[in-house]
């Protein structure tokens, strides 16, 4: 059985004349271990997308089905305990609490789920090992690069021991050499770790470290790649990233 499966999803914001069809029946599955790339024109429904497979937004029909659940059926809040256990969020503003360590941010969520105190910090600490940043773990986030903030904030993410990780342009806040250590960070999570993992990014750079590009057109998936399959699609990608370049 797929991690997600999507069957014949749509989402509508507002009502009557002011109605927006932002997802028009999108099917799709995403299987264990995947590392998948959504990108595609701003307005083309990726980050929408996103939103509801995390739980934070409901369906307007059809269904999503997250490691056999269907969130369509759920209610806000049983949405919210399937974010806090099932899914692990990565930001591009990173998100850490400025007057808390490194540790402390990746452990407060677990305490939080009402996780003791010592167990939270544990796996804190395990997660912290996971993306290289244990000798930094007690320096609050000034202290710390762009790229090891982000890094804190996936540690965060898989503290959580999460089904799926979803990042949303994880490194549209990073330079060249920082953004290429964090996706290398992430496409280890899925090879080595089997991580599913679901990527939003305008960067085709980035996007050409995945298992898999879908790209968004229009509220639907106008295209589905396969990794081998990149160099002869290679147009795809230049087109995604002038389009949002530019809108």
């Amino acid at each position: 059985m797929p991690i997600i499966e999507v069957r014949n999803l749509t989402k509508q914001f507002g009502a009557g004349d002011l109605a927006v069809d932002v997802l028009k029946g999108v099917n799709l599955k995403i299987e264990a271990g995947e590392f998948v790339a959504l990108m595609g024109p701003s307005g083309s429904g990726k980050s929408t997308l996103m939103s509801i497979i995390g739980g934070i937004e409901p369906p307007t029909s059809g269904q999503v089905l997250l490691d056999g659940i269907d969130i369509a059926n759920l209610d806000d809040d049983q949405r919210t305990l399937l974010r806090r256990r099932k899914v692990g969020f990565i930001f591009q503003a990173f998100n850490l609490i400025p007057t808390l360590s490194a540790i402390e941010n990746v452990s407060l969520p677990l305490q939080l789920d009402g996780v003791p105190w010592k167990q939270a910090q544990q796996r804190a600490q395990i997660a912290l090992e996971r993306v290289e940043m244990s000798h930094r773990m007690d320096h609050v986030p000034s202290k710390l690069s762009g790229g090891e903030q982000q890094r804190v904030a996936i540690a965060r993410a898989l503290a959580i021991e999460p089904v799926i990780l979803l990042a949303d342009e994880p490194t549209g806040n990073l330079d060249s050499r920082q953004s290429g250590r964090v996706t290398e960070l992430l496409r280890d999570l899925a090879t080595y770790s089997r991580q599913t993992i679901v990527m939003v990014t305008h960067d085709a750079t980035v996007a050409k470290t995945a298992f898999r590009l879908l790209k968004f057109k229009d509220g639907n998936v106008e295209r589905d790649i396969a990794q081998e399959d990149f160099e002869a699609n290679a147009s795809v990608f230049h087109a995604s990233s002038v389009q949002n370049a530019t809108g």
